[in-house]
């Protein structure tokens, strides 16, 4: 017993010591803390007895500190002694129950023993052996069950006195710790004395604060007044400045606007005038077109004149060679080669006479500029050896001028040199003397030096010979001069011993590192799923996508930003992996991460980038997130140049010869590098072969600069040939190519025309701007001027060079047409195209002059076409060196047939009209030809009259019409205006429709009511036009109607049935025309009110069943009629098949008996004989004729195995058949079932209603064989949750194999098809499972189409869901448990009621024990969010870690109609206010089918008060203060605040307000502890002081019983002194006395506030 009688371990004891600590640094006080010494002590006097009572102090804090700890672990003690006992007697009341449950069972055990024994014996007696058997080993089974439970038992019992045992020492223990229980509760009550006096303490400091919170109000109502006015006199200036400068500001907004007006006006103008800029190059640009097709066919003409000529010459020639016994075809050859290169030399000689100038002053003012620089640098320096510079071309023009070649100043010339030498030659006409000259390379000795230059290319000179230095040639100096100093070492290679190690490790690193990151990545990465759905994609959204550096500069630094968004489920991080590692050098990643980020937020990646090369870099940055890998690409572009021009061709136009035009055309560069850049003329393009290949290897030794300066001196030539049959200069390429191709076509031709190119560079040449810089972004425009010299077309091209390599040559051309007629008109022939009659027709013609003088026009229009066309004006005057234009106005009449004469066509229908224009002081006139076919508008419509005759409301007549279009146009039309009883399709009566075409159109004719119908349906053309159509009906309103009018049945098998229905209604209950439509006939008398008949008149030997197909519905009633269709063989089609195979069979037999009959000799047969066999012969063929008609009669019956074998021959070959049905409904007025038996009705044939049926019947290729052929599978009932399944065997009917396709059935409803099939061969069967799983309550029904290329077999299934549904006994689903004393139990019952046909299983959960509990703790607490945004149904929870609420019992199956009864207990270990959970009813282990919030509150003392404004958060702290610590609760304890706010409602009316009331609730807990007091008393003090502040209390004070509440009214009505503007605040005091004495103070807040 000693050693038990410390229930705690030392362990414990120790570790609880700091905790204790702690909290007491926590609660001290500042305000017991020592006081300050005063200014005037002396602090040398005072050190010792400061010293003294400091180190007192210290041993009693000390030993106030060891008391408390020595408490602190008696109350442990104590609390955990209360807490074991009531363990422990909780376990021994389990332990009873299962000991009594143990022993039911071992009762029950017995019973079945006794039972089986008996049932033993019987069958004993009856000798049943196997009954005998089975009994045995059920009471084998109990015995060994019985074994079982007594083997618990005596285990039960055992720890039931274990148990009872351990409560015995607690109880002893609890004995001996009474005096101490005792000495706590003294403890706590003198702590609650203390509270109060510090309350009372507190409360004349807050006195006082009040007080100074008043006056401190006071003080500050009237700074604010101050503050107003000062306020007031600011804003007052405010006002004044704004509105002077107000004043000012419009002044200049008018001058502003003014100035913007006047600039809107000029840009107006300048659009304008660039507008008529545009279109004079327009006009330009047609007239270009018809001189350049006048002149290509001038020269055409020419060319032709000179080919025929130079033909016949050489053919004289060639005549007169073979007359003298030569070769002529040799002869012209060497005529022809002599020829060509005489006129080479011509054009080579005139060139170089046009450059030699240009050559010279090039020369010079490159001199000039290269000396000028060098004064500006420095004096330049000569040597003796050498000549200066400038002395140096002076030289060699001087010698050029005088024939002589320049002299070399050294034994290898310099390039300079060679130039100059090769300029002389070319100027003396030399050719062979560069070999003597130049000995570097053989290539300049060949012979035909004169085309030397010219094949040289273009594209590749791109040199400025100013920008040369040819004395010293030098190479520029380095950026870094360290690299290029000789005394420079060169740097040391890597010593041979050491050992090297290749970049990045070598293959072994790499792979145990890429081994290891796939291991790392495996762990980091998983996979996110949300609400059972898989996250896949890319985690992170980038913004932008691309980052992307454009033209960088080297050195620079560049920075990016990159936003990454979350684009998960969930929270998700993110990573920095790196980036590529070519990119490393260059880019550098600034990557905070930012931790866990929800879905859609986002955070910020800076991406720096310093180039250290001028290269192009791709690459990517990458990221790890938590369900992988993602990059974000990268690219890095230099500097380059994107060159364009804006157009392509500059078309001038024409122009009179002598004028000057300029075009300008625009170079724009849109890259961030710009270059050099020079317009020059294309050479024309030649294909010449033999071109050598050291003009070649000169043109490749050449630097930039020397080939800009070739360029320069030595001009391209070119020759155009021209051909005999084609001579155009546009069309010369072309020519030399065919020529080529064809040289035996050519070999006539000895006459050579070559034009020069000079000339086309002198009419369309150059500006001044031929060459410079451009610069990035920005654009260069370059003119372009056109002088025209000779009447014809010039086209000249030019080409784009740059000095960047990177950028392509760019081409575009010029064209121009020179004219000399001084006025013509551009458009000779003013075509109209095709014109109706009367219409007007208009077009512009123009007139241009080149005369600079006004002339006078007069025009004129030929007499006979005076009617209907003319010119306006009729006369006018035409500017100088302008245009000038004439309004033509066509209006063909119905006579211009007859009056236009010679000048119309009527059978073609064409019009030419000729115009004249007269020139004053001009003989010939100017004329031009109007073209134009005249043709009509007229549509014709067929018939002209149409009749749709008795037509019911609920149907529609069709008919069709023709229109006819006369007109050589194709004329848009439409029927307009119609009728809402009309329709015309297709178009809905408009479309267009072609020339002397005839369209079919369908009129509908649908009445809206029973009358008489007359209209006209009008056709409107596009023109205006209306051709009229007449049509005139009778609508009929009969007395029935049909809901359906139409019924299309789906594809049928043979033998299957489709079902639809329709209502025959009566709608017809009152004579009343005027409230509605009544029946009747056109404008007969209306039908009168009663019971109406019907009558379906099917087709004879139709698919088709109607019921009923007779019948009578009374007025505002309706019938309903199903309609079947059900396609099936003729019985006559049956038996004629059954025929045919029964005489075949026939037939067969027959032959087999007379085989010995045929196998005789007939030759020695008597004519007798043969008769004989022949009467035979035929009664065996007569035979099958009677058999036929045996088969005809009606003794065969279907069901005859004859009659089946033929159906299903012909099922099997059934090809499938449409049908389409109308069958007539008849009406007639009257009760079937009241006429006679041969009586008929009535029905009139204007009446007849028509139902429209459309049956398709298919071959069945698929049937069903289980559950005799039915289609339809019927489940039952299933309960929800539950399944039930049924098969279906299918059968393959058809010859071949089929593959099969089910249709999809609801992917949420109850059905399923558990083993689809793809294929089913020809004759199987297969047997198909379906399920039926019902998710509510509810009659499902799905079809089930099982598909194949044959045809379709729909199963329907069907079954009935059964609801698993439960009543609570709880009302408004919240069981409030009430308060209750800590660490006691209340328990409470419930029912729930079974209102389904199935059992139900169910099981009972808890919110608080649920898993998913944890997630939902890690949210933001809710006592941070709003009142509406609380979600949280788990309140506070006991601190044992048990849960505060259970129910019994958890689990169970409820029978149909059967209560259970539940037990729900709260058990409290700790006060708090705000105990919750939640109990769901979970049925079947799936669904929630009730939700019940359960509420309780539990207090230490048996008081406890309700009401008033909430002051703290549901949710308690963390932190547990025990509550039995007397010390504890003296220092901590005070008052408890109660806020009651009243608001008094003030009504505008005169009655009397309704004063404010609230409600406060006093109870008492009823316990099972032993307590003095049996009641608790309340009181609330300061009662005057309320009711002088208008508060009424009824009660103020009384006493409660236990188990009890007591509601203390409180009202309030404002008195006469009150300022509404000013709340009210008044404190009580509320004491409470139980058990305990318990305080609260009560504020009193109330307003007035108005009424709605």
């Amino acid at each position: 017993m000693e050693e038990g009688a410390s229930v705690f371990p030392a362990e414990e004891r120790v570790g609880s010591v700091p905790l204790v600590e702690d909290e007491r640094d926590e609660l001290e006080d500042p305000e017991f803390a020592a006081e300050a010494l005063p200014q005037d002590a002396d602090p040398g006097v005072c050190r010792p007895e400061k010293q003294q009572n400091a180190d007192a102090d210290k041993r009693k804090k000390k030993t106030a500190v060891q008391d408390r700890i020595r408490a602190t672990q008696l109350q442990k003690d104590l609390g955990y002694l209360d807490k074991l006992r009531e363990e422990k007697g909780l376990f021994i009341q389990k332990t009873r129950g299962e000991l009594r449950a143990c022993r039911q069972r071992i009762d029950l055990i017995t019973k079945q023993q006794d039972s089986v024994a008996a049932q033993v014996a019987v069958e004993r007696e009856a000798k049943h052996t196997a009954a005998v058997d089975r009994l045995q080993a059920v009471s084998r089974r109990l015995c060994t069950e019985l074994e079982n439970e007594r083997e618990l038992q005596s285990k039960i019992t055992a720890m039931l006195k274990e148990s009872e045992n351990a409560m015995w020492h607690i109880e002893i223990q609890e004995g001996q710790l009474e005096d101490v229980r005792e000495s706590a509760r003294a403890q706590a009550e003198a702590a609650g004395r203390c509270l109060q006096a510090r309350a009372a303490e507190q409360l004349c400091k807050e006195k006082e604060a009040w007080g100074k919170a008043e006056r401190n109000q006071l003080l500050r109502l009237r700074k604010s007044t101050c503050l107003q006015k000062e306020r007031g006199l600011q804003h007052q200036k405010l006002v004044e400045d704004a509105r002077k400068n107000h004043r000012v500001a419009v002044k200049f907004l008018k001058a502003s606007l003014g100035r913007a007006q006047e600039r809107d006006r000029e840009q107006e103008m300048e659009v304008s005038e660039h507008m008529r800029r545009r279109m004079d190059a327009v006009l330009a640009l047609k007239k270009s077109i018809t001189a350049s097709r006048e002149t290509l066919q001038k020269f055409q003409a020419w060319g032709q004149a000179k080919a025929e000529l130079a033909e016949q010459k050489a053919q004289a020639e060639k005549e007169a060679i073979l007359a003298q016994g030569g070769d002529a075809f040799k002869h012209l050859v060497h005529q022809r080669r002599r020829q060509e290169l005489e006129g080479q030399k011509r054009t080579f000689e005139e060139e170089q006479k046009l450059r030699k100038h240009e050559i010279v002053s090039r020369i010079l003012r490159e001199e000039a500029e290269e000396d000028s620089r060098k004064r500006r640098l420095h004096p330049p320096a000569r040597t003796a050896d050498r000549p200066a510079p400038r002395d140096r071309p002076w030289g060699c023009i001087a010698d050029v001028c005088e024939g002589n070649s320049p002299a070399r100043t050294a034994d290898l010339p310099t390039l300079r040199d060679r130039t100059w030498g090769y300029i002389a030659d070319v100027c003396e006409g030399k050719t062979a003397t560069a070999a003597s000259c130049y000995p570097v390379d053989d290539s300049f000795a060949h012979p035909e030096n004169s085309q030397l230059v010219t094949c040289i290319s273009s594209e590749s000179v791109q040199g400025d010979l100013g920008n040369v230095n040819w004395d010293n040639e030098t190479l520029a100096e380095p950026e870094i001069p360290g690299l290029w100093n000789e005394d420079c070492k060169s740097c040391q290679g890597p010593k041979e011993d050491v050992d090297r190690k290749p970049v990045g490790g070598t293959k072994m690193d790499k792979d145990i590192l890429a081994h290891t990151l796939e291991r790392l990545h495996g762990g980091v990465t998983r996979r996110q799923v949300v609400s059972g759905r898989e996250f896949q994609g890319r985690p992170f959204n980038s913004k932008p996508e691309l980052v992307h550096f454009k033209d960088f500069d080297v050195g620079k630094v560049y920075k990016k930003k990159i936003t990454l968004i979350n684009a998960t489920y969930t929270i998700s991080y993110c990573k920095l992996v790196g980036v590529e590692e070519h990119l490393r050098d260059f880019i550098h990643i600034d990557f905070d991460p930012p931790g866990p980020m929800s879905a859609g937020m986002s955070c910020e990646v800076l991406v720096t980038f310093k180039p250290m090369i001028n290269k192009d870099l791709e690459g990517s940055v990458s990221f790890l997130a938590q369900t992988g890998g993602f990059s974000v690409p990268l690219k890095c572009s230099t500097k380059k140049c994107s060159l364009s021009l804006d157009k392509e061709l500059i078309d001038f136009g024409s122009y009179v010869v002598g004028e000057t035009a300029s075009r300008v055309i625009t170079l724009t560069n849109v890259g961030g590098l710009g270059t050099t850049f020079k317009f020059l003329p294309a050479s024309e393009a030649r294909d010449n072969a033999d071109i050598s290949q050291s003009v070649l290897k000169i043109s490749s030794l050449f630097t930039y600069e020397d080939r800009g300066f070739y360029e320069k001196v030595v001009p391209t030539f070119s020759e155009h040939q021209l051909d005999g049959h084609e001579s155009s200069p546009v069309d010369l390429p072309s020519q030399r190519g065919q020529g080529e191709g064809r040289p035996a076509e050519t070999e006539g031709v000895t006459t050579i025309v070559t034009i020069p190119h000079s000339e086309e560079q002198t009419e369309i040449s150059l500006g001044k701007i031929t060459e410079g810089e451009i610069g990035p972004f920005s654009s260069i425009r370059v003119p372009i001027i056109f002088s025209p010299v000779i009447p014809g077309a010039v086209e000249t091209r030019f080409k784009v060079m740059f000095k960047n390599q990177q950028c392509p040559t760019l081409q575009f051309r010029a064209v121009g047409v020179a004219v000399d007629v001084p006025v013509w008109v551009p458009k000779p022939n003013v075509d109209l195209k095709i014109c109706m009659y009367d219409r007007l027709y208009q077009d512009s013609v123009l007139i241009h002059t080149r005369s600079k003088a006004a002339l006078r026009l007069k025009l004129e229009v030929c007499k006979e076409l005076r009617g209907h066309m003319e010119l306006l004006p009729e006369t006018g005057y035409i500017q100088a060196l302008s245009s000038y234009s004439v309004q033509l106005k066509f209006l063909p009449r119905h006579s211009l047939p007859e009056d236009a004469g010679k000048y119309f066509d009527k059978e073609s229908r064409v019009l030419e009209a000729p115009m004249t224009i007269w020139v004053a002081d001009q003989i010939k006139p100017v004329g031009f030809t109007v073209h134009a076919v005249v043709t009509t508008s007229d549509l014709e419509l067929s018939p002209s009259e149409v009749d749709f005759g008795y037509c019911t409301i609920y149907e529609a007549i069709r008919t069709t019409i023709g229109v006819c279009n006369h007109s050589l146009l194709p004329q848009e039309f439409g029927f307009v205006r119609l009728p809402k009883f009309v329709d015309i399709q297709p178009n809905d009566g408009f479309g267009t429709i072609l020339p002397l075409e005839t369209l079919e159109l369908d009129v509908i004719f649908q009445p809206a009511k029973a009358k008489v119908y007359s209209f006209t349906l009008v056709c409107q053309s596009e023109i205006g036009r209306c051709f009229k159509l007449t049509c005139r009906a009778v609508g009929v309103h009969p007395p029935l109607e049909l809901s359906h009018y139409q019924i299309k049945f789906a594809a049928t098998s043979l033998y299957d049935t489709s079902l639809a229905t329709l209502y025959v209604i009566n709608s017809h209950l009152s004579m009343n025309s005027l409230t509605h439509s009544v029946p009747h006939i056109g404008s007969e008398d209306t039908c009168p009110v009663g019971p109406t008949s019907f009558q379906f008149l099917l087709p004879p030997d139709s698919p088709i069943t109607i019921s009923p197909s007779v019948g009578t519905v009374l007025p505002g009633k309706r019938c309903l009629v199903q309609v079947a269709f059900r396609p099936v063989l003729p019985s006559e089609l049956i038996r004629q098949q059954a025929f045919q195979a029964l005489t075949k069979g026939t037939e067969i037999k027959s032959l087999r008996r007379n085989t010995t009959i045929q196998r005789k000799d007939l030759r020695g047969q008597s004519v007798s004989t043969l008769r004989l066999q022949n009467r035979e012969r035929e009664r065996l063929f007569q035979a099958p004729t009677s058999h036929s008609l045996e088969l005809q009669r009606p003794g065969l019956k279907s069901s005859s195995y004859d009659y089946q074998v033929a159906q299903a021959t012909l099922v099997r070959s059934f090809r499938g058949k449409f049908d389409k049905f109308v069958v007539p409904c008849v009406v007639a007025s009257g009760d079937i079932q009241d006429r006679k038996g041969t009586e008929p009705l009535s029905f009139s044939p204007h009446n007849t209603l028509y139902l429209e049926l459309w049956c398709p019947a298919v071959a069945p290729s698929i049937v069903v064989t289980s559950d005799k052929g039915k289609t339809i599978s019927n489940f039952g009932d299933v309960a929800v949750g539950h399944r039930g399944i049924k098969k279906v065997s299918i059968q393959n009917i058809s010859q071949e194999d089929l593959a099969v396709e089910f249709s999809v059935l609801n992917p949420n409803g109850p059905f399923v098809l558990l083993n689809p099939i793809t294929k089913l061969p020809a004759g199987e069967t297969q047997v198909l499972a379906l399920s039926f799983s019902p998710r509510e309550s509810v009659l499902a029904q799905e079809t089930l189409d099982i598909i194949t290329k044959r045809g379709t077999l729909s199963l329907t299934l069907v079954g009935t869901g059964v609801a698993s549904m439960i009543t609570c006994s709880i009302e408004g689903d919240i069981l409030n448990m009430g308060y209750v004393i800590a660490r006691e139990s209340v328990s409470s019952s419930f029912k729930l009621l079974n209102n389904s046909s199935l059992p139900i299983k169910f099981s009972m959960q808890l919110d608080s024990l649920s898993r998913s509990r944890g997630k939902y703790q890690q949210q933001l607490p809710q006592f941070l969010a709003s009142s509406a945004q609380r979600t949280e149904v788990v309140g506070t929870q006991n601190h044992s870690g048990q849960s505060v609420f259970s129910v019994v019992p958890v689990e169970g199956v409820m029978n149909p109609g059967m209560a259970q009864d539940f037990t729900v207990t709260f058990s409290p270990d700790h006060e708090s206010l705000y105990f919750s959970d939640r109990l769901q009813v979970v049925l079947f282990e799936k669904r929630v089918s009730q939700q019940i919030r359960l509420k309780g509150a539990a207090r230490e003392h048996m008081m406890f008060v309700e009401g008033g404004d909430p002051l703290d958060v549901p949710v308690e702290s963390l932190t547990v203060i025990p509550a039995c610590d007397p010390e504890r609760r003296e220092e901590t304890e005070e008052l408890k605040p109660i806020l009651v706010t009243l608001d008094y409602i003030q009504l505008d009316t005169d009655a009397p307000a309704q004063p404010a009331t609230r409600e406060l609730h006093v109870g008492c807990i009823r316990t099972s502890q032993l307590s003095p007091k049996k009641t608790v008393e309340f009181s609330l003090d300061s009662m005057a002081s309320l009711q002088h502040h208008g508060f009424t209390v009824e009660p103020s004070r009384g006493f409660v019983e236990r188990g009890q509440t007591k509601t203390i009214s409180i009202s309030w009505t404002p008195p006469t002194d009150f300022d509404p503007d000013h709340p009210l605040m008044v404190s009580a005091l509320l004491q409470l006395k139980g058990d305990v004495k318990e305080t609260y103070k009560v504020f009193f807040v109330a307003q007035v506030v108005t009424g709605p």
